[in-house]
């Protein structure tokens, strides 16, 4: 059985890492706003616009793109990745242990799944500003 959820976590990585890569791929070829070349403008212009202050065009259509990158589905296979990597790792220490008691080795993996779903929720947190987006402007 561990054999099996071992192999299907491992297809499961590559399918999502396949998707983030062209994900990835398509956010570097485009062409980028000139706020977006300053150090920690995305944080201060995510940080404005939670706060509902107001925001120059330039940093509205920043913002606008922030949004959208960031609540695209394809982002969330960058965590998901993250996630079944870690699943690969636990339920493949758990196939080589064939029955035995798992160590705190085995459990390794849960470190990134906690990482993942951490960056899944901070995603999800930066999605929600769409709706700020629309009501302020």
């Amino acid at each position: 059985m561990w054999g099996l959820l071992t192999i299907i976590a491992f297809c499961l990585v590559l399918v999502l890492a396949t998707i983030a890569s062209f994900y990835v791929q398509r956010l570097r070829n485009r062409v980028p706003l000139p706020i977006s070349e300053e150090i920690g403008s995305a944080f201060a212009v995510v940080k404005k616009l939670r706060k509902r202050q107001p925001l120059s065009e330039e940093e509205l259509a920043y913002a606008k793109q922030i949004v959208a990158d960031r609540s695209s589905p394809l982002a969330f296979c960058i965590p998901g990745t993250l996630f079944m990597l870690g699943g690969f790792y636990v339920l493949g220490s758990l196939y080589h242990l064939h029955g035995a008691t798992p160590s705190e080795r085995t459990f390794i993996g849960v470190i990134p799944m906690l990482t993942s779903a951490n960056l899944a929720l901070q995603l999800v947190r930066s999605a929600k500003l769409k709706k700020v987006l629309r009501e302020a402007f």
